[in-house]
């Protein structure tokens, strides 16, 4: 009998546990979050998603990210050193469900120490907080480090490090994506392991 209560005492304190509460809680607030940026939001579809690209490519503010495969936004006053973004949605049933968004200071350099992916992650942190309030959680993930996590509603957004010049911060509509058990390449940071 006392191994099942310590058992269950463990188990319920693990962060995998944590995190499923953190969520369930938001869940059931029944409060949603749908704004990302650039006025882009979840639920978007994906028609109005390329309708509203190609405007902001018209007037200047947008162009193709790298190879065609994303859309990239000039990055020149939301973090202390111009960078870029570059990112592209995921659709669930043709609407915008989950935001992957790469950063990378323009002037990064392995030499370049104040431009490294330690620094981009800290900022990149501060303007997600100007833009959706603050109150993230420290996330330590066996593969991808030092991460950050926040649960608001619906929406979940997670910003970690992939290496010495690359920072991603995901936007994560988990209505959705909880439904569909599904998550991008990145998405399931905060699902491994959490640190209060």
């Amino acid at each position: 009998m006392p191994l099942i209560i310590i058992g269950a005492v463990i188990n319920g304190c693990s962060p995998n546990a944590r995190y499923e509460r953190k969520l369930k809680q938001e869940m059931a607030s029944g409060v949603r979050y749908d704004s990302l940026f650039l006025g882009m939001y979840f639920g978007m579809s994906q028609k109005d998603f390329y309708m509203h690209c190609w405007n902001l490519n018209r007037q200047g503010y947008i162009k193709q990210g790298p190879d065609n495969k994303s859309v990239e936004y000039r990055i020149k006053d939301e973090l202390k050193h111009p960078g870029t973004m570059n990112f592209y949605p995921a659709f669930v049933e043709e609407k915008i469900a989950e935001m992957p968004v790469k950063f990378i200071y323009s002037g990064w350099a392995p030499w370049n120490k104040t431009l490294s992916s330690d620094s981009l992650q800290i900022d990149v942190l501060h303007w997600v907080e100007r833009e959706f309030g603050d109150r993230f959680i420290k996330v330590n993930h066996p593969q991808k480090g030092s991460a950050y996590i926040k649960l608001n509603g619906n929406r979940q957004i997670t910003i970690f490090k992939v290496d010495e010049m690359t920072v991603w911060a995901v936007f994560t509509d988990m209505s959705v994506m909880k439904e569909t058990n599904d998550t991008t390449t990145y998405g399931d940071v905060p699902k491994n392991v959490i640190n209060d």
